[in-house]
């Protein structure tokens, strides 16, 4: 299944149904009179956030959305049926910006979260609503009000507690290949990675998130290469693992060539907390290895991590330092949410009474059986 992280989406919601303009008069009623019904309303646009889903790959093939309209008013004080509204899933870390692509309109950082996007219109009153005692018989009724409609891009972030960043062919994905079940292309030329990849990482048995995005080279912020629109998928991360080559020609220059990308980009990755690890010592004399490592140590002014990912020397000790960072919280708390969150606090509450519960009865019943006896 292909990857895509943006859409645009045409969505319109449904119109409001007319007013009826109708009269009555049968046989054994003294009074007859206006009997036009209202106008149903017209079917919202709702996005809702839904597990199973990892892409937008979906709203590659549509990307016109119409909520139903209302139903028009009939006579016999009859009104109109609402507009069924329409429901539009996307995975969780998506974000929905207007048409120009800058103003955000809402994030999505919950599993079953749901927003109205646009309102279908109300429906139109008919002719019974306006009788008074003055007017008796109105021959006017109001049209349903139109349904909203726009453009909008949907744009994807993954949620990850970690990410891996660093330059093409610094071991990113052999990494998460050999840490998680994730299967990711690995080949011996730059760019190999296209598309972002995710992979469940267990150390010590405690299991986190890990994202490896696409290589970032020396004016990626300005478009070169694939640009830094993949940075975006780790913005949600509490920490950045960045992978340096030892076999490349300067450490040091590789790591700032990619601190250079972070500190352009608008998504605040510079201030992340940062693990540093030089990886493929496997492949360099340990004369070279002393070189580089100190060469990166000075670049980023603290020891990096001496690691392989084919050989898995320094992996776990790479893994421990995610942990530790991530702590017991995850960002990524897709089935599970974060204290924080309200409907979390009250499911713990819920749970918490059903315990009180089945203690109570347990104590009644031992209470009973010792009377019993």
């Amino acid at each position: 299944m292909k990857f895509l992280d943006e859409a645009k989406v045409y969505i319109r919601s449904g119109d409001g149904g007319n007013g009826c303009v109708a009269f009555r008069r049968e046989k054994f009623i003294e009074f007859g009179g206006p009997s036009g019904g209202n106008g149903g309303r017209g079917g919202d646009v709702v996005i809702e956030v839904v597990d199973g889903l990892n892409t937008l790959i979906d709203y590659r093939y549509q990307q016109h959305f119409k909520a139903q309209k209302g139903t028009n008013g009939m006579g016999s004080d009859r009104h109109g049926a609402n507009g069924k509204p329409i429901v539009l899933k996307v995975p969780v870390g998506t974000q929905i910006f207007d048409e120009d692509r800058e103003t955000l309109i809402h994030d999505f950082t919950m599993l079953g979260e749901k927003f109205t996007l646009a309102e279908g219109g109300n429906g139109g009153f008919g002719n019974a609503h306006f009788k008074s005692s003055t007017n008796r018989a109105p021959r006017n009724a109001n049209p349903g009000q139109e349904g909203e409609e726009r453009w909008i891009w949907l744009r994807l972030k993954l949620i990850a507690d970690a990410g891996l960043v660093g330059l093409p062919n610094a071991g990113k994905s052999t990494f998460l290949s050999v840490v998680s079940a994730a299967k990711p292309k690995i080949a011996d030329y730059p760019f190999t990675t296209l598309h972002p990849q995710l992979g469940v990482v267990n150390s010590d048995g405690r299991e986190f998130v890990l994202a490896d995005i696409p290589g970032l080279i020396e004016g990626a912020h300005e478009g070169a290469g694939l640009g830094d629109r993949f940075l975006g998928h780790v913005e949600r991360c509490r920490v950045l693992l960045h992978l340096i080559d030892a076999t490349c020609e300067h450490a040091g220059k590789a790591y700032k060539t990619v601190r250079t990308e972070l500190d352009a980009y608008e998504g605040h990755l510079a201030e992340k907390i940062e693990i540093v690890a030089l990886n493929k010592i496997d492949a360099v004399t340990p004369d070279e290895l002393k070189k580089q490592r100190d060469r990166l140590k000075r670049a980023a002014k603290k020891t990096p991590l001496l690691m392989s990912g084919v050989t898995g020397d320094g992996v776990p000790e790479a893994l421990r330092a995610l942990v530790e960072v991530i702590g017991e919280a995850p960002v990524s708390a897709k089935a599970k949410g974060s204290p924080a969150d309200p409907w979390y606090a009250e499911a713990c509450l819920k749970a918490d009474l059903r315990v009180l519960r089945s203690a109570a009865r347990l104590r009644h019943f031992q209470k009973n059986a010792r009377r019993k006896s």
